[in-house]
């Protein structure tokens, strides 16, 4: 071999891979699932979000009770934070105390730019609020975020967020009755878009529903309000209606959620701007409603 020859440096070729060794064909992803034994069906891709108000993300997870807390994505030394606004999760259900560690989790609401703190916070605590500020201000500059007004109260005349009475007991939705949407993941793994309120399902009814004070209030006087009737359903859809599942994904235990249902545990202190005293629609014939 003369001095001035040049060898052609060839990788080695593997069966089924790239010159640089890289795979053909991607390998199949493996979807996720929920362990029948967890006590929450939430996958964690679902649990992400954006604040309304400030744009910035936000970890959704379920209470003990069932309600939703936004918690900030970042976990911070529990010397800096109150001890009011310690939290910590266990098997994807957050609860409101520390769990002995160094770093905790506090909701988002502590920290978000478009709200008054609830709480008197340190100056670390300050410091990561100017961050998210800054960083909302950058996402309105480039148009990748409009800010949401502060929730009113429902606009005259409409049901925006109805009473439902179910499975002995009553909740606030989140929105219209005929727009809640089905929280399953379909096989695309993607939100189920059909709705709950399903056309061949058996419908409840609008009514006058008596409330009245929870467990360890004081007494209030007696009213009604109008609602949505689910008690006279079966139990089974009534269930459907509370998991807010659609008939097709009512019965299917393999598919996860992708979101929180939006069902509010009614209080009748807390809730009273949602109250309403006449009918959205007419009763139906033969109905005593008036």
């Amino acid at each position: 071999m003369s001095p001035g020859t040049v060898l052609a440096m060839r990788p080695n070729s593997i069966p089924g891979c790239h010159w640089d060794g890289s795979p053909r064909t991607a390998p199949a992803r493996r979807p996720l699932r929920v362990a029948a034994t967890s006590p929450s069906r939430l996958l964690r891709a679902g649990q992400c979000g954006r604040c309304p108000r400030c744009g910035n993300r936000i970890d959704l997870y379920p209470r003990a009770d069932g309600r939703p807390i936004a918690l900030h994505p970042a976990e911070l030394a529990t010397a800096h934070a109150p001890a009011s606004c310690h939290w910590h999760l266990s098997s994807g259900i957050a609860h409101p105390h520390g769990d002995g560690s160094a770093w905790c989790r506090i909701p988002h609401a502590v920290l978000c730019p478009q709200r008054t703190p609830i709480c008197r916070i340190s100056p670390s605590l300050t410091s990561v609020r100017r961050q998210l500020a800054v960083r909302t201000r950058r996402l309105i500059d480039t148009g990748a975020f409009i800010p949401t007004a502060a929730p009113t109260s429902a606009a005259p005349g409409g049901p925006d967020r109805p009473l439902v009475r179910m499975l002995l007991g009553y909740y606030l939705a989140d929105g219209p009755v005929e727009a809640i949407r089905c929280v399953a993941q379909t096989s695309h793994r993607h939100r189920c878009p059909r709705p709950v309120l399903a056309p061949h399902a058996p419908p409840g009814s609008w009514k006058l529903l008596p409330i009245g004070h929870l467990l360890g209030q004081l007494a209030l006087p007696e009213q009604t309000t109008a609602g949505y009737d689910l008690s006279q359903l079966p139990y089974a859809e009534q269930r459907r209606w509370r998991i807010q599942r659609c008939p097709a994904h009512a019965t299917t235990h393999g598919a996860a959620d992708l979101a929180l249902a939006g069902w509010q545990i009614f209080d009748p202190l807390l809730h009273a701007q949602h109250l309403r005293t006449g009918l959205p629609y007419p009763p139906a014939p033969g109905s005593k409603e008036k």
